[in-house]
Order: C-alpha cells, then structure tokens, then sequence
C-alpha cells in the first residue's frame, strides 16, 4: 500500500498557539456512519510525487485520480503540492498568494462537504488536513492568532473523524500532534488554556499517537516521518532519531533533496559533526549534478553553499572559496538569498585566511546583495562581521 501526507503537521510555534482558541466539544453524529477513506491507493500516487518533489507530475495525476477519489480530496492535494514546493524554498514568498488561494478554497470546499454529507468520516478527515497545510504556512510566515485558531479547528475535525470511525488510524496522528504540542507548550500558554478550559496535552500519550498512525495508517507515513524528525529536532533533543526518520524518507524518496538537506543541517547544527554534514552535502551536489534529484539547479546551490560552510569550519577555506565564487557568478534565482548569502560565507572564508581587505570588500558585497526584508538577517551577519574586522 502507497502511502501519504496529510499536511497534518503542526510547526513549532504551534505549541504556543494551540492553547489560544477554545471549541466545543463534537456532538455525536447522528447515524448510519460511513467510515473508510476513498482510493487511498490512487490517492498514494499522488502524495508519492509530492514527497518525490515531482510536482510537474501531480497536475495530471490529479486527473486520474478524482474520481474516483472525491473532488475535495484532490483539490487539497494541489493545495499541498504547492505546499511543498514553499518548504523547498522556505524564504520565497513567490507561491504565497497562489498557496493561500488554493488552500482556503480547499477549506470551503471541504468544509460544505462535511455541512453536506455530516456522517461521513473521511470527509471531516480531510477537513483537518486543509486546515494543517494552512495552519503550517500561517506559522512558517509568523501569523500565529490565526495559527491558533486553525489549529483548534484541526482538533475538532479529526476528532469527529474519530467519533465516526474509531478504526480510522490516519486521524490519530493530527490528534496525538495536538495532544503533544499542548504538552510542550510554555508554562504561561498551558494557563491560558486551563483558563479556556481546553482539554490538557499528553506528552508521551501524544507520541504514541502519532507514532500508533505511523505505523497503522494507511496515508501518513511519510508525513509522520517529516513532523516526528522536527519534534526529535525541537523538542525530544534525539537528534539521531531525527536523522533515521530523515533516512526512512531519503529511502523512499531519493529524489526530493530537501530531505538531504535537513539531514546535513542537522548534523551540522544540532549533532556538531562537520564531516559527517560535509560528507552529506555533497553526496547531494553529487546527485544534483547528475540530475539525480528534482530542482536540481536549486538543490546545487544549496549544495554549494553548504559544502562551503563545512569546508570553511574544518580550516580548509582555501577549498570553499571556489563553491562559494560559482554561486556569486551564476547568480542563481533559487535558493532565496543565495548570492547574498554566498558574499556572507565568501567573507567569513577570507577573514579566517587573514584576507582581511577582501573579507571587508564580501561583506560590503553581502550587505548589497541582502533582500530587503532580509529574513535570513545577511545584512546585520555581515555588518556585525565588518565591525569585528577594525
């Protein structure tokens, strides 16, 4: 059985933001209940090409694919297509207003679904996920109130899923996320929620939720596999848990690089292993040159920068400074920032060679180069950088 993502996945500040909205409880539905979810196989088709990262191919998958999977299910599927395509590029606002377009009008059409057919579990089960692609973005873009209040939304639609097909495995997972980050979150959001009088949060109850969904649903697997690496990252400290999470995706999806990329971060940032990190960068530069992998143009960029930084950290920045001068001269458009970001690296290269008037010159260059809204913060990095250079 193929399996998918849901988008179910609540961001990290969703644990500061799921405490901020009260609902009620679901009333018991009345009967006959329909349980079950629709042509999940042919549905797997399409969540395996998202997670692949080959979005050209969902457009028309999505056609074979409703019917005889239901309209709604597809319409969300493009939504989270799009989804993904915003995580491989996190900082670019580019697909924003398509994004937010698309998933509101997933929402609509899901929400009259439930409204027209109330007993059918699948249909409140879907309902849960357009709100958690929304809810993601909302956090990823720093709009937390109205995380919030999807997030209170989530709970209640797969909630009812449960209420109306207790078998329903896939929906435990978006519950034991709730139940989790309301464990998780800050001692002052836990009072607000008392106060509200919101159910509490179970940490470990959650984590066997989630965990339960993983390995008995038949559509998030792969999505399980994606959040429980970010909660072992954030949360439960087990970095090497979240890189065999990272490596059951790579596994199954050797084409999407952005799961390469998070493993050689989190070996770089959080396991502080530089060789390893570096040994990962460019078993994805590697694969990206030989058009192993989607976004391959993009994906060597990132390659590029990230062996560089390695390079520069084990003393070997002679070596980094060709990576770094073949993204400054290509001027990619993709990644966001990456020449700015290439300059920042370039200068820190220099100054640790004792260059220290080239170094001055990079960091100018960064400066320059840096995004107006500059999320990345390359402008203030590479001023704080010429400051330490006098």
């Amino acid at each position: 059985m193929r399996r998918l993502g849901l988008g179910l996945g609540l961001a990290a500040s969703l644990a500061v933001s799921l405490g901020l909205t009260a609902t009620r409880s679901p009333q018991a539905p009345p009967s006959p209940h329909i349980r079950g979810l629709t042509a999940p196989t042919a549905i797997g088709r399409v969540y395996d090409a998202i997670f692949d990262a080959r979005f050209a191919a969902v457009r028309s998958l999505l056609t074979q694919t409703c019917p005889p999977a239901p309209r709604e299910v597809c319409q969300l599927l493009d939504a989270v297509s799009l989804w993904w395509q915003i995580q491989m590029d996190q900082h670019n606002r580019a697909n924003d207003a398509a994004f937010e377009s698309r998933i509101d009008g997933a929402i609509v059409a899901t929400e009259a679904w439930t409204t027209r057919e109330p007993t059918r579990a699948e249909a409140w089960f879907y309902r849960g996920a357009a709100y958690a692609a929304r809810v993601q973005w909302r956090v990823l873009r720093g709009s937390r109130f109205a995380a919030a209040r999807d997030g209170a939304r989530i709970k209640h639609a797969v909630e009812q899923a449960i209420t109306l097909d207790p078998t329903m495995t896939d929906a435990y997972f978006g519950i034991g996320l709730y139940h989790y980050y309301a464990a998780v979150a800050p001692p002052a959001t836990r009072m607000l929620r008392w106060l509200l009088l919101l159910p509490g949060g179970d940490r470990a109850g959650g984590l066997e939720e989630m965990r339960r969904a993983r390995a008995g649903g038949l559509l998030v697997r792969d999505e399980a596999d994606y959040q429980l690496h970010l909660v072992d990252v954030w949360y439960e400290k087990d970095y090497r848990g979240a890189l065999e999470y990272l490596e059951e995706l790579i596994e199954r999806h050797p084409r999407n690089p952005h799961f390469r990329q998070a493993s050689a971060e989190i070996l770089d940032f959080y396991v502080d292993d530089t060789a390893a990190s570096l040994r990962t960068w460019e078993s994805l530069l590697h694969a990206a040159r030989r058009r192993e992998v989607e976004e391959a143009e993009m994906a060597e960029v990132s390659a590029l920068l990230g062996v560089a930084s390695q390079l520069d950290q084990l003393s070997q920045s002679d070596a980094a400074l060709d990576h770094l001068h073949r993204v400054i001269a290509a001027r990619p458009a993709a990644p966001y920032g990456a020449v700015a970001r290439a300059q920042l690296q370039l200068g820190d290269a220099l100054a640790h060679l004792g260059r220290r008037a080239e170094a001055s010159a990079a960091y100018r260059a960064a400066i320059d180069e840096a995004a107006s809204d500059d999320p990345l913060r390359i402008a203030s990095r590479a001023r704080d950088a010429l400051r330490a250079q006098r």
